[in-house]
């Protein structure tokens, strides 16, 4: 009694190998495998390359937003004064940071001093936002802290400021210059509130990895600040660090309650929100865009496969005549589809790997090529463009071929399994 061979057995691969090795006389049958296969790659490639700059965008501007900037800002709701001003600083900061700090998941606790001030040396003048903070508290800012292009010594913070390789260029100013800080609300006198002009020297020149934050920052000792502002006994807010900053709505409330019912609370998701949702649909709106062109490309797999079906009537009715089922028919043209998908994804994830893991030399040549100035970071606020690989984008774009190009595939096969065979042989 004969049996029946299992699904893909070895007969069937053989088969599907020889007829992917078309013979000079059915070279349209080649070329549309060949269009076939560049066309997978190149989707993948994209796909996968498009990932990984966006996953390198996100990491790259959270890290650099939270390496510089309070993952919550405590502030007060402000009362009003004697004089009918409305008064949001903080009177008891020290004590305030030190119940903020003891909150579980918290890490640190500082108070700020924040204005707005012009900075001079010589004839060049630059707008820039002062953070008065203590050295102690600064040592806990990475961006600050460990900045790696960082000049000078922040040991030596209290005897001067330190301040963004932004403003230092636009001031032309090296670590050892002195430059003045020019604030308008100054000392008040007889004849009204004149400008405040300090002179101090540059101890610390830090890269925070943020154009917008190296070209406008400035860091200032907490008791200059405080003189120079006007905010003696006083803060502005306090900066407070959290364990896990990606998780910093949890702990949101728990911080306020800790400082009572006149302060409110202002996370880092809260001040670039906008910012994160816009990604969040570009991410979205790219893997669309992408998995249509990846369609697109599995789409010449259908072409293909009905030339081979259409060149190779004649065989399959022989096929049929001498005992294979529909079922072998179709699953011989299916890894001939299948085929071309699986070594299409292969080359598409190894192209793509490779540009995320070599994307500074890449981009260094494209910017070398085009003269210079290809990227802008007044416009895109970090300095190169990130990439970041990750495993679960390589995945997807993996399954999405994969699953597009054995989708693809069903149809043309289950059109040749289907074939008459007194049909493909009348005319032979």
């Amino acid at each position: 009694m004969a049996t029946t061979p299992p699904p893909f057995s070895r007969f069937e691969w053989i088969i599907a190998w020889r007829y992917l090795r078309a013979r000079k006389a059915e070279g349209g049958v080649s070329v549309m495998t060949w269009i076939s296969l560049i066309g997978i790659t190149l989707a993948v490639f994209a796909l996968i390359a498009t990932l990984a700059v966006r996953s390198g965008f996100r990491s790259e501007f959270v890290g650099t937003i939270l390496g510089a900037n309070a993952h919550v800002t405590l502030y007060s709701y402000g009362e009003v004064n004697e004089a009918g001003v409305l008064d949001r600083s903080l009177k008891d900061y020290e004590a305030l940071a030190e119940t903020v700090a003891a909150v579980p998941g918290v890490t640190r606790a500082a108070p700020l001093v924040k204005g707005q001030v012009m900075a001079n040396l010589r004839q060049r003048n630059a707008g820039v936002e002062v953070y008065g903070i203590s050295a102690a508290d600064i040592q806990g800012i990475p961006g600050v802290a460990q900045s790696e292009e960082a000049v000078g010594d922040l040991a030596r913070f209290e005897e001067g400021i330190a301040i963004g390789s932004g403003v230092a260029r636009e001031l032309g100013v090296s670590v050892g210059d002195k430059i003045k800080l020019i604030s308008p609300n100054g000392v008040k006198t007889a004849f009204g509130t004149s400008p405040r002009v300090n002179a101090y020297e540059v101890v610390y020149v830090f890269t925070a990895g943020r154009w917008d934050i190296d070209r406008t920052r400035v860091y200032l000792p907490f008791a200059e600040a405080q003189a120079f502002f006007n905010r003696e006994g006083v803060a502005d807010e306090i900066e407070v660090m959290v364990e896990d900053p990606e998780n910093v709505d949890a702990l949101a409330l728990a911080i306020q309650q800790a400082a009572g019912g006149t302060a409110g609370v202002w996370t880092w998701r809260d001040a670039s929100g906008g910012f994160l949702r816009a990604l969040e649909v570009e991410d979205n709106v790219m893997f669309i865009i992408l998995s249509i062109l990846v369609l697109i490309a599995a789409m010449n797999i259908v072409s293909g496969l009905i030339m081979l079906v259409k060149n190779k009537g004649r065989d399959i009715g022989i096929l049929r005549t001498i005992g294979l089922s529909e079922g072998s028919i179709m699953r011989v043209f299916f890894i001939c589809g299948a085929f071309t998908g699986v070594i299409g994804t292969i080359c598409g994830v190894v192209l793509g790997c490779l540009f995320a893991l070599y994307i500074d030399p890449i981009f260094s040549f494209v910017n070398y090529v085009m003269g210079g100035g290809v990227w802008d970071p007044s416009i895109r606020g970090i300095y190169a463009l990130p990439a970041q690989l990750r495993l679960a984008d390589v995945v997807s774009a993996t399954a999405l071929s994969l699953g597009l190009s054995f989708f693809v595939t069903i149809f043309p096969a289950r059109r040749a399994a289907r074939l008459n065979p007194v049909e493909a042989l009348r005319y032979e």
